[in-house]
């Protein structure tokens, strides 16, 4: 492991250098051969050209090819003919892009060059920003959804902060929607499909008067799901999973009084009432014949079962119940006194909620679940936020100061309901840890109930744990992004951040059942002298107890089930019940320095240096510990102090962006190198999720992309991305999780980050044709490839997702004029099977070595195919 990454990191320079080498000799003498050629004739017929795309990824508009940043550029027609309505759509066509979604449709993740915020804790910010319309959103998750008209989507790949409001460690997803027009128009859209697919969606825009503008746009799509449920003897009802349900609205308001000032005032709002999700046993281990024992039947799949039958297992529901909504103003006034300087403001306000039910256990037992509706399960962010940019030129100087601020209030309501199968299933599972043949009647009365002298299953059953979380964070920030046109060649680019987040955490635990089953447990005389002559009743050698004992106790005492989490006391010793406050406050610097050099017209390289941050945090989730602290190992003691601290980057980037072909082919190109500091890792252990401070995480390897429009093909559009990815851990971790063979970590050091492919690539044909004089037709086929990677959090190898490649294409017919088109359109035509995440089975995993028999191992499966037809008309 220690020689591959520099010998990888010489390969990838090699290719780089080459490249960059042989473009800029070629353009070199296309260079020469234009000066003693004849200019071709103008060609008004010709469509403009690609190195006119224009880009705000510096909040100013610019051409994509003089941008020194690697960014990525989606337009509305490619938009359109790949399907594209949400950010996970998107991913098909951007190299080094992958977002999965978990336990519900509300838990989404980016990631770019292999980094992002790994797990479904909302205590942790995002390393991919989302920003839509110039807003930001709190999460990836917050801004999932029908994305409207969409003008063009920018990723920007990297580090940002001196440019955008909020702090970002690895990129930034900037959507842009369009803008209402003077010219009034209609458009509708009516889709049918597969899983009984039905979407129909509208937009109207009109001048008011001379001076204002408005357009509306509304959507509805229902989808069947596509997951097959077993659910057991209930209560679910429902025998499908991963369906879609959701209504979104959006409506926008031009004012220009003068030629010198625009507002644009924008509100949206979306609901969604879905069913969303169940996973599939992907490796079947002995915990499933004491769950099938239980129940009397199948409680999971069966060894030998294939997850890609898209059948789960579970007795509760998933409903999800998600509302979004918010408005926003931006003011753009072009100052007369400031000589021509332009001050821009964005003032929002946002309110985004989710209710979410879950079968913990994934299973028809009845073991943990979490009941869907807002007294039990709930996240909600409330978000002001406000934004200043003043944006000006000189001849030389390209400048930009800027003011952030936001204010978020986080709610999360978090609960665990145990069922009757919980204590027996646990007792089972812990005997046939310590002898097999102790755990084969599971009817029979087991340690956990005879250690209270209570019957099965009456130990811990209700509502073990109902804990709420109240955060609040300001973000306060002063930007600078300037640009000194040294020469008619040289830019060099400075960009500053000064950043000062505050947040405060007020958590609140209780166990409405009492948990009197662990509390007999940590009863230090009765509690474990019961539980010893239970395990003796059972066969248990009394030589093992005091081996065995801790194990009861720490399975008996989970943090659901953990009444320490709510006796707790100052250092006085006073006691202070299930509460606890803790804040934190970070003031820190960030920044890049870019050198970009023009070389002629066609091409331009550049080297960037920078600085990024993301702020620290709070786990909002139970923490126990064996210390009480959050570095201790396992045990039972509750964890006060829940914070981690802000993540760090330092990114450099040797870039070049050539132009070939009179502007109809772009050739682009970014070697990068990242080294992350205190990387924020949540990784979920099988029973509770971890925040873990990594010390070094490096990123480094080469994206390249290729956009060409051939003159000889009129018509025809393709699109290219390669990136190879070498991510990966430090090889010291601190830490009893990351030390081998016990810690549930230990295979973290020195290994590739998971969800991080070497390689990644996709592709994009679009071929547009004239099948009369009022017919054309249109073609499009899309391909992402990724290789293998892992997609667990602790990389064990049942997580291992094999390379694959997804396939989406369009073929329509349709009215020269636009007026209207007739799509047939299929997404995963060649119906390709893999995951998103891979995950402990909860409560079935009780090694971390490999190969250990009674280990369950669940997915989150990637959709299958699905196809349809969508008309479109437009007046």
């Amino acid at each position: 492991m220690a020689n591959r990454q520099p010998q990888r990191q010489t390969l990838a320079a090699a290719v780089f250098a080459a490249c960059l080498t042989m473009s800029i000799a070629a353009q070199a003498q296309e260079a020469a051969t234009a000066e003693t050629a004849a200019p071709p004739a103008a060609d008004e017929d010709q469509p403009t050209t690609l190195a006119t795309m224009t880009v705000t990824a510096q909040k100013r508009e610019e051409a994509l090819q003089d941008v020194p940043i690697s960014v990525t550029v989606l337009d509305q027609q490619l938009i359109q003919d790949t399907g594209v309505y949400d950010i996970k759509d998107m991913q098909i066509l951007v190299p080094g892009l992958t977002v999965t979604s978990t336990q519900s449709e509300a838990i989404t993740t980016a990631r770019i060059r292999g980094i992002g915020t790994v797990g479904d804790n909302v205590g942790l910010e995002s390393s991919v920003g989302i920003v839509i319309d110039g807003v930001y959103r709190p999460r990836n998750s917050v801004g999932f959804g029908d994305l409207g008209q969409i003008e063009r989507i920018e990723v920007l790949k990297g580090p940002q902060g001196t440019v955008f409001g909020k702090n970002t460690s690895a990129g930034v997803i900037n959507v842009v929607t369009r803008r209402p027009s003077y010219t009034q128009s209609a458009e509708g859209e009516f889709t049918v499909g597969n899983y009984g697919a039905f979407g129909v969606s509208g937009s109207y825009n009109d001048a008011l008067g001379d001076a204002a503008a408005f357009s509306v746009y509304a959507a509805k799509r229902k989808r069947d799901g596509w997951m097959d449920v077993v659910t057991g003897s209930g209560p679910r009802t429902n025998d499908e999973d991963y369906d879609q349900n959701y209504h979104t609205f959006r409506g926008k308001l031009l004012l220009e009084p003068v030629d010198s000032l625009d507002i644009l005032l924008s509100g949206d709002f979306t609901s969604r009432e879905e069913n969303c999700c169940t996973a599939v046993q992907t490796t079947v281990g002995a915990t499933a014949g004491i769950l099938n024992a239980l129940v009397g039947g199948k409680a999971v799949a069966a060894p030998g079962d294939d997850p890609f039958d898209r059948v789960a297992y579970s007795n509760r529901p998933t409903i999800q119940d998600i509302k979004d909504k918010g408005v926003s103003a931006e003011i753009n006034w072009e100052s007369p006194w400031m000589g021509g300087a332009t001050l821009t403001s964005i003032t929002a306000s946002r309110d985004w909620q989710a209710i979410n039910g879950l079968d913990y256990d994934f299973s028809t037992a009845d073991i943990l679940y979490r009941n869907g509706d807002e007294d039990e399960s709930f996240t909600g962010f409330k978000t002001l936020s406000q934004e200043f940019r003043l944006t000006g030129s000189t001849d030389r100087i390209d400048w930009m100061v800027g003011f952030f601020y936001s204010d978020e209030d986080l709610d999360r309501t978090e609960t665990y309901r145990i069922g009757p199968h919980y204590e027996p299933y646990l007792s089972i599972a812990l005997l046939s840890l310590v002898n097999p043949a102790l755990g084969q009647l599971p009817n029979a009365p087991t340690f956990l109930a005879d250690a209270t002298g209570r019957t099965p299953g009456t130990v811990f059953a209700g509502l073990g744990a109902l804990d709420r979380y109240e955060q609040n964070a300001k973000s306060t920030a002063l930007f600078t992004n300037n640009t000194w046109h040294a020469t008619d060649a040289l830019d060099l680019t400075l960009g500053l951040r000064y950043t000062r987040d505050k947040k405060e955490l007020d958590a609140h635990y209780s166990n409405p059942n009492g948990s009197p089953g662990c509390a007999a447990m940590l009863d230090p005389v009765n509690g474990q002298a019961r539980i010893a002559a239970a395990l003796m009743a059972r066969g248990v050698p009394a030589a093992a107890l005091p081996q065995v004992i801790p194990q009861v106790i720490g399975y008996g005492c989970l943090p659901w089930a953990n009444p320490m989490h709510v006796m707790r006391r100052d250092a006085a010793g006073n006691f202070i019940g299930g509460e606890t406050h803790q804040s934190r406050e970070e003031k820190e610097w960030s920044g890049t320095l870019k050198a970009a050099y023009r070389w002629n017209d066609s091409v331009m390289t550049y080297l960037s240096a920078a600085r990024g941050y993301k702020g620290g945090g709070f786990n909002l989730d139970r923490v126990q510990s064996s210390t009480g602290l959050t570095s201790g190992g396992t045990g039972i003691l509750p964890v006060n102090d829940t914070s981690f601290p802000g993540e760090f980057v330092d990114s450099y980037e040797l870039g070049a962006k050539t132009t070939w072909a009179d502007g109809s082919l772009l050739l682009n190109a970014t070697l990068f190198h990242q080294k992350y500091e205190d990387f924020q890792l949540n990784s979920f252990l099988g029973t509770s999720f971890v925040v873990r401070s990594i010390p070094e995480v490096v990123s480094q390897g080469l994206d390249a992309e290729i956009l060409w429009q051939p003159r000889a093909v009129q018509g025809l559009m393709l699109q290219g991305g390669l990136m190879y990815a070498d991510t990966t851990f430090g090889d010291s971790i601190p830490g009893g999780d990351f030390v081998e063979p016990t810690g549930a970590l230990y295979k973290l050091p020195g290994a590739t980050m998971p969800f991080a492919p070497d390689w990644s690539g996709s592709a994009s044909v679009t071929y547009e044709w004239d099948l009369s004089n009022s017919l054309q037709g249109r073609f499009n086929i899309g391909a992402k490839y990724m290789s293998d990677y892992n997609t667990g959090s602790d990389l064990d190898v049942e997580k291992h997702q094999d390379a694959y490649t997804v396939v989406n294409a369009r073929i329509g017919i349709g009215a020269s004029d636009n007026r209207w088109s007739l799509e047939l359109w299929g997404t995963n035509i060649t119906d390709t099977d893999y995951v998103q995440v891979g995950f402990d089975g909860p409560l079935q995993n009780v090694s971390p070595l490999p190969g250990n028999p009674f280990n369950t191992f669940n997915a989150f499966p990637g959709a299958p195919r699905m196809y349809g037809v969508t008309l479109r008309v437009r007046y």
